[in-house]
């Protein structure tokens, strides 16, 4: 299902694939930190929640992260909602290589690894 904010999106499946593989990309959770306790990625995850985007802006972004808008990110919540509308307003702000991870954990969890957790 496509998400309401019209953000380009990425399937899990390439995402497992990436990480895999071992690209060279940010893969960002934008959940708040109680939720990692429900379901988690494991290593290699930037946690930037959207409660720190809102009050504090950019500056809540790692600083590799911050100084590069070309850098590939992938932004992951629970369904894909939040990660949508936080992949549309970096795009506004200037990040061109960025997408939302279709489904978040839940369908991470559903369709790669069960042991992420479900919530």
């Amino acid at each position: 299902m496509p998400n309401p904010y019209g953000a380009p999106e990425i399937k899990v499946q390439e995402v497992a694939e990436k990480r895999e593989n071992g690209d060279d990309f940010v893969l960002m959770d934008v959940r708040e930190a109680h939720e990692l306790n429900m379901a988690d990625l494991g290593e290699g995850v930037t946690l930037v929640p959207m409660s720190q985007l809102a009050s504090i802006g950019l500056e809540a972004m790692p600083e590799a992260v911050q100084n590069n808008k070309d850098v590939e990110l992938v932004i992951f919540c629970h369904t894909g909602r939040r990660s949508a509308q936080i992949t549309m307003w970096l795009r506004q702000q200037g990040w061109t290589n960025v997408v939302s991870m279709a489904g978040g954990t839940d369908a991470y969890a559903r369709e790669i690894d069960p042991d992420v957790g479900l919530y």
